[in-house]
């Protein structure tokens, strides 16, 4: 019974955590308002409108509401990897990211031959762009560890964002391969359980970030 107590109060956390994260950013948006980091904050309100609209549609009965995650992911995955492009100096990683985001756009509408966006989430192309992003995340730090720029990594609010994601997608990738093939073995509350606290870790990032970022120092 307390770990059932448990487990709801975590996931209802979520929505909750990542619509303060939203007005954190909003709160200081000034600090990143001259940099493509600024539409950032258009993906934190959605992932938070998005966040209460599965919980509302789900608390309404509505079972298949899968729909409105696979659009999420698609938008957010693609978004992250132009926004590493852009924070990205060497050609070469630059690169890179543009590749990924082919590699994943091109995985997400083939798996529409094998699963029903509608009632399926995506499994293959969600963790191809994992992997993906995470060397996309490697590329952005292995550049700032060869500058001056990690004098300053406190105060900048796409380091953060980066430490964000990448604990993210990184605790996450077994998560979800647990999830879609290995469900049978262990408790699908424990898998959903520990999704969440990854997510609520990501947004505390962000929201770290934004506080201790400084202005036009972004990148």
């Amino acid at each position: 019974m307390i770990l059932d107590i448990s487990f709801i109060t975590i996931r209802s956390s979520i929505k909750y955590i990542e619509l303060f994260a939203a007005i954190v950013g909003s709160f200081y948006f000034y600090k990143y308002k001259r940099e493509f980091l600024k539409y950032f904050l258009v993906i934190l309100w959605y992932t938070a409108v998005n966040e209460f609209l599965g919980f509302t549609l789900t608390r309404m009965g509505v079972a298949v509401n899968v729909i409105i995650y696979n659009i999420f992911h698609f938008i957010n995955f693609s978004f992250l990897f132009i926004l590493f492009n852009k924070c990205l100096k060497i050609e070469r990683h630059k690169k890179f990211t543009k590749i990924f985001l082919l590699i994943y756009v091109l995985s997400f509408f083939i798996n529409m031959c094998f699963e029903n966006y509608l009632n399926q989430i995506q499994t293959i192309p969600y963790l191809i762009a994992s992997v993906l992003l995470i060397t996309s995340i490697v590329f952005y730090f292995s550049e700032i560890l060869n500058t001056d720029e990690v004098l300053f990594i406190k105060t900048n609010i796409m380091f953060w964002v980066s430490v964000g994601y990448l604990l993210y997608l990184a605790g996450n990738i077994p998560v979800r391969v647990v999830r879609n093939y290995l469900y049978e073995l262990v408790d699908l509350k424990y898998i959903l359980e520990i999704s969440s606290v990854l997510s609520i870790v990501m947004n505390i990032c962000f929201i770290f970030g934004f506080i201790w970022g400084e202005k036009d120092k972004q990148y």
